[in-house]
């Protein structure tokens, strides 16, 4: 078995590796790629619409939730971009809409000024990479694992890539939380007890409400 510091060490130097095969991916492949995650978030996820949705500004060639966010807001969605407030807590979502005023902080990301803190009933996180049994790799400092932790009532947490972020495992550790669902732009993946499981866009609608109904009512 690997000490914590060995699994932070491989961490550290697969991030790097997958951020730069990211990263040197051309700009028309990405959008292709971003096009198609888009399109299966819109099909597979029409709850969505009607939910207070996280997401995060594209940073590093991750996937650009923005184009789903303009889809969804004529519907009565509403969205929201994290803060981080303080190191080692977790974060903070304020309400964002298109024109709001923005303030860089953190990695230069933006964050909405002194708009409404409010709780996403589901997140669209991106991981640097993702494995076989829906974990997610991460930028290292944890603040999602935190966040996560700390709801009472978990959101709806779906996991926005590209194939090129598979990896085989994470070496997941316990502070770790595995997502509901993982969108590359291969297909939806339903995280199941036995792993990635593929669904369709009709199945994956049906697995996501029974997920938030079966929170909601514990």
């Amino acid at each position: 078995m690997q000490s914590i510091f060995e699994v932070k060490q491989w961490r550290r130097t697969e991030r790097q590796r997958l951020l730069a095969l990211r990263e040197a991916v051309p700009d028309a492949l990405r959008l292709e790629r971003n096009a198609a995650v888009t399109a299966l978030l819109e099909h597979g996820f029409p709850l969505l619409r009607q939910m207070t949705v996280g997401f995060c500004w594209p940073y590093k060639g991750e996937f650009d939730a923005r184009f789903l966010i303009h889809a969804l807001r004529p519907h009565g969605a509403r969205a929201a971009l994290p803060e981080v407030v303080a190191r080692d807590t977790p974060l903070v979502f304020r309400e964002w809409w298109p024109g709001v005023a923005m303030t860089p902080r953190v990695f230069d990301l933006p964050v909405p000024d002194d708009t409404s803190v409010v709780l996403p009933h589901a997140l669209l996180i991106p991981p640097v990479g993702f494995d076989s049994r829906g974990y997610r790799l991460g930028y290292g400092g944890g603040y999602f694992d935190r966040t996560l932790a700390a709801r009472p009532v978990q959101p709806l947490k779906i996991g926005v890539a590209f194939e090129i972020s598979r990896i085989p495992t994470i070496r997941p550790q316990p502070h770790d939380v595995p997502m509901d669902f993982i969108v590359t732009e291969a297909g939806i993946l339903a995280v199941d007890r036995k792993g990635l499981l593929p669904v369709d866009a009709d199945e994956c609608a049906q697995r996501a409400q029974a997920i938030v109904t079966e929170r909601l009512v514990r």
